[in-house]
């Protein structure tokens, strides 16, 4: 348990303050201490200032600032009140037993911070930039777009770039929680907050500090903690209006009562039990801290949640809608099937595709190319190239004339051919009007996607959709593969939007949004929770989205939506026992059947409680 310089120095004073009581204690029980107020009273403030300074220096200067009525104001008047009764032991207890409280307040809290430490670890100290063919360090934000960085391996990067020159690999653990490193080389994209793991890199700056991936997402997380959900709004609400309702009954307590019976020592000392039993601690505490703690655990998953409203937003996911292409599907074409015709080999017909698509730009081209050299296929080379607008491409070589085309191409040259059952981009080759066969070409649904998706359906989300723009035999087939409810295509950017507030119209809890935040940006924002993935370095994803998860793993939206159910839990759970062991001790405290110790238990024992009950969250999974 690693304890700040403060922790430690108010543990030092609970231990001195706890022996000092005990040796009181002993000494009063064995007759030793004089039974009179001016030998008592002095000896006891000795270890009530020593644990309890500060909580009085708080309630004085809140005081003095307008703020009055808080949990400092209630230990000053319980004790300061319990000392006038003569109640010494009873004073110093219960101001060392608060003090405890908030230091276990403290361990959870930065016991939460810690968990979201390896976000911010992402920081870069320095950066080491090349100025007319020296190496300088310099600080991050004073590094120019265009210039050039040195990174060497075991340094963080401090802004994103290009690699200009050199190989490695980058451990992005610390924005994605994946553990295997990255591979780069020249030409590549790198992110800031990313570390160099093994060969010296050479990187042109591509955005300013202020502007990069390290410096959004710190922003982010920093942020996160000052949006509240409904429940820490409601507990701060609660506890505005009900401190000075407890101060007023304390007061209405002592006065009345003893009108009536004339006993005003024991209504007195009722009315601090019923002060210090009443104060809100557990709640203003363990709530926020609950919330706190998923956020915590949500980060070491390498996911920002910008929150506690999205984290309780999350737990009631209802509806869960997804982006196709980018989000369930690879985002990238590649052959998927190759039908050569009788008579013709497979890999004659890709050599002859490739040769017709080598200068092509086309990302249908490309994945012909790129099939062709997985396979080893040496290309052969076309003669002449024409480019068919809307048709594909027709080629001479060897003398022969090749088409490599659409269905329509193969109809306006009159060529008769036969279509593959498959779905997806089909390219139909033909020579001198023979039809050679036919490729599929497809964009290939993600390896996690079922297993994300069989997760929602176990941690109870009632509906499954998907959203896009391509067409609707492409989508069926996606979504035929996949157990979807229903899916919408042929969509343009408005129309997603559309689509959408139909769905929240029939949804019954939250409505969830997951897109790949480059494109999505209306649709994350409408919806009630947006959760853009795929984000390293997406600016989109991070400004429009409620929760970004860092890298591609599905499955990580299903781990962050039980993290919010298991908090939202965890919050039900301290505001039940905070409010009904209190409500318990309220009730026997004005019939006189407890004491200032078991008070103590009711306020600050609860409180413990509560605290190690919302810690509970960090060791979600």
């Amino acid at each position: 348990m690693l304890l700040t310089k403060k922790q430690k120095r108010v543990l030092w004073r609970i231990f001195c303050a706890g022996a000092l009581l005990l040796l009181l204690g002993g000494l009063s029980l064995g007759g030793v201490l004089p039974e009179v107020w001016y030998v008592r009273l002095p000896l006891f403030l000795i270890p009530y200032f020593l644990v309890g300074w500060d909580v009085l220096r708080r309630a004085l200067l809140n005081v003095a600032h307008g703020q009055l009525l808080d949990e400092n104001f209630l230990m000053a008047i319980a004790t300061v009140g319990a000392l006038v009764l003569g109640e010494y032991a009873e004073a110093v207890f219960v101001m060392l037993f608060y003090q405890v409280g908030e230091l276990f307040q403290g361990i959870a809290v930065g016991k939460s911070r810690r968990s979201i430490a390896a976000l911010m670890d992402i920081r870069p100290d320095v950066a080491r930039v090349l100025r007319e063919g020296e190496e300088l360090t310099v600080a991050p934000e004073d590094v120019a777009v265009g210039e050039t960085l040195v990174v060497r391996p075991g340094e963080k990067i401090p802004l994103d770039g290009i690699v200009t020159e050199g190989q490695s690999e980058l451990n992005t653990v610390s924005l994605t929680g994946e553990s295997l490193p990255r591979a780069v080389a020249v030409g590549d994209a790198v992110v800031s907050g990313c570390v160099n793991v093994s060969g010296l890199l050479h990187l042109r700056v591509t955005r300013v500090f202020g502007e990069s991936t390290v410096s959004k997402i710190l922003e982010l997380v920093e942020s996160s903690s000052l949006v509240k959900s409904k429940a820490e709004n409601a507990v701060t609400k609660f506890a505005h209006w009900y401190t000075p309702a407890v101060v007023v009954g304390a007061f209405l307590l002592a006065l009345i009562p003893s009108l009536v019976t004339g006993d005003w020592m024991r209504w007195l000392k009722t009315a601090l039990i019923f002060l210090v039993v009443s104060c809100p601690c557990a709640l203003v505490i363990s709530v926020p801290l609950s919330y706190f703690s998923g956020i915590g655990a949500a980060s070491r998953l390498g996911v920002l949640v910008k929150g506690g409203n999205r984290l309780e937003m999350l737990a009631n996911t209802d509806t869960v809608v997804f982006d196709k292409t980018g989000t369930l599907t690879e985002g990238s074409f590649r052959v998927t099937a190759v039908h050569p015709a009788s008579g013709v080999e497979r890999e004659r017909l890709l050599r002859l595709c490739y040769a017709a698509e080598e200068n092509s730009n086309h990302p249908i081209a490309q994945s012909l190319r790129d099939a062709c050299d997985a396979e080893g296929i040496a290309p052969l080379h076309a003669d002449s190239v024409t480019e068919l607008a809307g048709f594909g491409i027709r080629a001479g070589i060897d003398g022969k004339i090749i088409l490599v085309g659409n269905a329509a191409l193969m109809q306006k040259e009159e060529v008769s051919f036969t279509s593959p059952e498959e779905v997806g981009s089909i390219v139909y080759v033909a020579e001198d009007g023979r039809f050679l066969g036919s490729i599929v070409i497809s964009d290939a649904v993600k390896e996690d996607v079922r297993q994300a998706i069989m997760g929602l359906r176990d941690s109870g989300v009632r509906r499954i959709v998907m959203l896009t723009g391509d067409r609707r035999e492409v989508a069926a087939a996606v979504a035929e593969c996949l157990p979807l409810d229903e899916f919408h295509a042929e969509l343009l950017p408005a129309d997603k939007v559309s689509c959408l507030e139909k769905l929240l119209k029939e949804k019954r809890g939250s409505l969830v949004f997951v897109g790949d935040g480059v494109n999505d940006a209306p649709v994350l924002a409408r919806a009630d929770v947006g959760i853009a993935m795929g984000a390293l370095g997406s600016d989109a994803a991070i400004e429009a989205a409620d929760v970004v998860l860092m890298d591609d793993c599905l499955p990580k939206m299903t781990a962050v939506i039980r993290i919010s159910r298991f908090t939202r839990r965890t919050v039900h759970q301290n505001i039940v026992f905070a409010l009904g062991v209190k409500a318990a001790f309220l009730i026997l405290g004005i019939f006189g059947m407890t004491n200032m110790w078991a008070a103590t238990f009711a306020d600050v024992g609860v409180a413990v409680i509560a605290i190690l009950n919302a810690m509970r969250t960090l060791k979600c999974k």
